[in-house]
């Protein structure tokens, strides 16, 4: 799913993986921007360890919000 500015507008924390200026930019929200490989058309073992890597990072961030 694409990042709209709709979706922005109700989040608190928008996380971006490397979209830069095609972000919409919400003033006042919390940005982290995830730096990670795009796993288009990589070998599938590659492409497990980038969702294994988001996984790692989401429980993460889910922790340092509660």
């Amino acid at each position: 799913m694409r990042l709209t500015r709709e979706l922005a507008e109700q989040a608190d924390v928008v996380v971006t993986m490397g979209c830069g200026d095609a972000c919409p930019y919400i003033p006042g929200k919390r940005y982290i921007d995830w730096d990670l490989p795009d796993p288009k058309g990589r070998p599938v073992a590659e492409v497990r360890a980038i969702r294994d890597e988001i996984a790692r990072r989401v429980t993460e961030l889910l922790a340092e919000l509660e």
